[in-house]
């Protein structure tokens, strides 16, 4: 049964108080905390600045309600959430600019010293949305024995918004994901974890983002394994040398000026969070504009080469074998390009039909030459429509998450 009084833990910050709760068919009780900060909230000055140790309380800090999402497009975010949740109930969807929290899910029995092995989920969404709570840590920690933590990064222009140059780095999203795994290592000895064996894994954005993580010097003795279920380093356009071009379209779109970085992050620092979201809206990332060129296109803010998360590209991280050498899974879904891939970029994949002229015409990005050989392997083998339009979902599949998962995959080998 529950132990009679709601769980207090001491962090360096201060106390935080959860509350038990138990799954069907499990006698041990997990202990929740929701919403614990784990960096100042980043806001004024703190905004496109790296993320900064939260402030001490002297109180018991109430950590029992879920806390708000970092801000993002509500309507993307409902839709992402109804394919990807793991609840059943749903939640209430708070979002604000102040975000950097965590929610743990620890079964140890917290009046013993226990070493729990830790698993700290980093969510997907594209760097554009999602949050903690997507995801319900209580039957993995139950079932599994490890204490569960869920955090959360800034997304979109807050998380990713780079001049590349010392006025706004970027990468600011992957920060915060640092800053996680810093207080992890200092707290969760006292919720019954191991900081010691720290699994780190996500899915699509946060799959990649834990790639990246792995090449990383900054992620250095943060976490001892790795898991990337969908979604690594290499993935298209998720990591580019520099996204100077993206940022002053976020400027101009947001009525600054973009005569220097410092005048746009200046201007940029002065907008609400609403026309920061406005613009974000504006920028229209995700969806996808076929006849316009892709070099202008920006499905989302990249992650960047910024010479300190990232002191070189991937492919060269990789190539000089120069990171943490974790052991490391590397999965990919079936049908990643299905559904909920299309529908947010608007793919006119409606009727479930494809012939193979749209189809070559949905490769835009893809180098000229290449277009016909790859249209003709996957496609050429049937005259029928909708086998065309599958089989052209797995080429994109293929594509965004296959390959370069395979690759990735053999160079950590």
């Amino acid at each position: 049964g529950h132990p009679s009084s709601p769980p207090v833990v001491d962090t360096v910050h201060g106390k935080v108080l959860g509350k038990f709760v138990s799954l069907e068919g499990f006698s041990q009780p997990v202990a929740v905390f929701l919403g614990i900060p784990f960096a100042k909230p980043p806001l004024g000055s703190l905004r496109f600045a790296p993320p900064q140790p939260a402030e001490s309380w002297s109180f018991v800090k109430n950590a029992t309600s879920y806390p708000p999402m970092c801000s993002q497009d509500a309507f993307s975010e409902e839709m992402t959430w109804q394919f990807i949740t793991n609840r059943n109930e749903t939640i209430p969807h708070k979002f604000s600019e102040d975000c950097l929290y965590l929610n743990i899910y620890t079964p140890a029995d917290l009046r013993r010293k226990s070493r729990l092995p830790v698993m700290v989920w980093i969510h997907g969404g594209g760097l554009l949305v999602g949050g903690a709570s997507m995801f319900d840590g209580l039957a993995l920690s139950s079932h599994e024995d490890v204490v569960v933590v869920t955090i959360q990064y800034r997304l979109g222009i807050w998380g990713f918004f780079s001049t590349g140059d010392e006025h706004s780095p970027g990468n600011w999203g992957l920060l915060d994901q640092v800053a996680a795994l810093h207080w992890v290592q200092e707290n969760i000895a006292n919720f019954g974890g191991n900081p010691g064996s720290v699994t780190i894994f996500g899915e699509s954005a946060g799959g990649a983002s834990v790639s990246v993580l792995v090449l990383s010097p900054l992620a250095k003795n943060l976490f001892h394994r790795a898991i990337s279920e969908s979604g690594v380093a290499l993935c298209v356009a998720l990591v580019k040398n520099e996204s100077r071009s993206a940022a002053e379209k976020v400027a101009t779109l947001a009525g600054c000026k973009t005569t220097t970085s410092a005048v746009m992050v200046h201007c940029l620092r002065q907008k609400t969070e609403e026309e920061l979201l406005e613009t974000s809206l504006k920028m229209k990332f995700f969806s996808l504009d076929l006849l316009g060129d892709p070099r202008e296109s920006y499905p989302f803010l990249p992650i960047v080469v910024d010479g300190m998360l990232l002191p070189k590209t991937p492919e060269e991280i990789m190539a000089e074998k120069k990171f943490n050498t974790v052991p490391y899974i590397v999965g990919i879904n079936k049908q990643e390009f299905g559904w909920i891939i299309p529908k947010l970029m608007g793919y006119p994949l409606s009727e479930g039909k494809l012939d193979q002229k749209t189809a070559a015409s949905l490769l835009w990005a893809t180098p000229e030459e290449l277009t016909p050989v790859i249209t003709e392997k996957y496609l050429g083998g049937t005259d029928d429509p909708v086998k065309k339009k599958d089989l052209f979902l797995d080429m994109l599949g293929d594509a965004a998450f296959g390959v370069p998962s395979v690759i990735v995959a053999r160079r950590h080998r």
